[in-house]
């Protein structure tokens, strides 16, 4: 008896004895999208993408289909929530009308197997999983619990026996949550997220699971009139409209897997009309805000207790890792002291309790980046690996010392601390 049949009959065999088996990613014909997933779709392969209503995870899915199509294979898009006039209206805006597209408005999974068995297509999109229903199944109408978990399970089984490659579509509840049970992470191979700010351009793709490559990599789009297109070059984004020569603003080299994303992080300190000053916060982190205020009042006796504090990361992206601690409190000091940083200085390190500066990772990489895009100074932990040629680093041990090193000090309070180094 071979290894196979012997697994499937219940029996243990060694690993060594199992046979391997080699996934080949099919590219989607979307950059980004080969980006994030480690080069394509894996044919037999289930793959959760999931997102806030009206984030643009339809026209994600149907330039998807369009690009298969293009690629000759043929693809059955099962769109519960739209009518088939309303997805053919932005397939003309996308240029996505062609014959091996198939659309169905088809809601149960039982019709959706009967059409699998008629049209054999490559390539099958449910939009969304919340919208079937397995007539089969107790547990409520669809987007129900156990309706959604029933829906996904024999979907999954489609999927692997038929080597079907599946995208299932997926809303997020307001808590940021997937809407339906747990289990329908568990069971997919892959499970992505669309998200980005509704009111800005830019949306990136993250990867949350994996199960035929790496969860770090990222893909950015910009949503336009045309669909999402590609971004090439994030940082460029990003920085496009910046103002130079305003206090409160300092840039950051933020690390999104492999990629590394220059960010400008912006704050207001204004005086307070109430008893208890705000502290207001977008695409940062409040409680890292909160802490970095109680640093800078304890550890380099700047008094912000009188006074409202604003902070934001520009272009709507989300900044949660610990290298912006750094770059944060800088511009929290500039907006304080209404003193201005120098427009080609980056920063970034991690802020203990303490006031050190810690290191962070991939700060060649970050470095090399900024340096591309002009910026000649760099504000860094003690500990920080020599920069590229032509960028001058200021190593730095605690925030007492950075706040000196970016001209932003008000007195010995402030500077107060071991001398920082510079080195050419």
């Amino acid at each position: 008896m071979v290894a196979s049949a012997v697994v499937h009959s219940g029996e243990a065999v060694p690993l060594t004895q199992v046979p391997s088996t080699s996934f080949q990613a099919v590219p989607t014909g979307i950059s980004e999208l080969d980006r994030a997933l480690g080069g394509g779709l894996v044919p037999g392969s289930v793959t959760l993408v999931c997102g806030e209503p009206g984030i643009g995870k339809s026209t994600l899915t149907l330039q998807l289909a369009a690009e298969q199509v293009c690629c000759g294979r043929s693809v059955l898009m099962v769109c519960a929530e739209e009518s088939p006039a309303q997805v053919r209206g932005r397939a003309e805006r996308l240029g996505g009308l062609y014959d091996d597209l198939l659309i169905t408005s088809v809601s149960s999974v039982e019709g959706i197997v009967g059409l699998l068995d008629r049209h054999r297509p490559d390539l099958l999109i449910v939009d969304s999983i919340q919208t079937v229903h397995l007539e089969s199944a107790a547990g409520g109408g669809p987007g129900s619990t156990g309706q959604v978990r029933a829906c996904a399970q024999r979907l999954v089984v489609e999927a692997k026996e038929r080597g079907l490659t599946t995208v299932l579509v997926g809303h997020l509840t307001k808590d940021g949550s997937l809407a339906g049970p747990k289990v329908l992470e568990h069971v997919v191979d892959t499970v992505t997220e669309l998200a980005g700010d509704r009111h800005h351009a830019l949306r990136l793709l993250r990867v949350s699971k994996h199960r035929f490559g790496p969860t770090d990599e990222l893909g950015l789009f910009e949503m336009a009139s045309a669909g999402l297109l590609p971004v090439d070059d994030p940082s460029g984004l990003f920085l496009a409209d910046r103002s130079v020569g305003t206090s409160g603003s300092v840039v950051l080299p933020a690390m999104e897997g492999h990629r590394t994303l220059l960010v400008e992080l912006q704050a207001l300190v204004a005086r307070s009309t109430t008893p208890h000053p705000r502290r207001s916060s977008q695409g940062v982190d409040p409680r890292r805000l909160a802490l970095l205020l109680a640093v800078l009042e304890r550890r380099v006796c700047l008094d912000l207790s009188g006074v409202d504090v604003y902070a934001t990361a520009v272009g709507g992206v989300q900044v949660t890792e610990p290298g912006s601690d750094l770059p944060l409190a800088l511009a929290v000091v500039s907006a304080a002291t209404n003193r201005c940083m120098a427009a080609q200085v980056v920063a970034c390190g991690e802020v203990g309790l303490g006031g050190e500066v810690r290191q962070v990772a991939g700060l060649e990489r970050r470095l090399h980046e900024a340096h591309r895009l002009g910026f000649h100074r760099a504000i860094l932990p003690a500990s920080s690996p020599e920069p590229p040629a032509g960028m001058t680093a200021v190593w730095v041990a605690t925030l007492a010392d950075a706040v000196a090193a970016a001209g932003l000090s008000t007195g010995p309070a402030v500077a107060g601390g071991a001398a920082y180094q510079t080195r050419l």
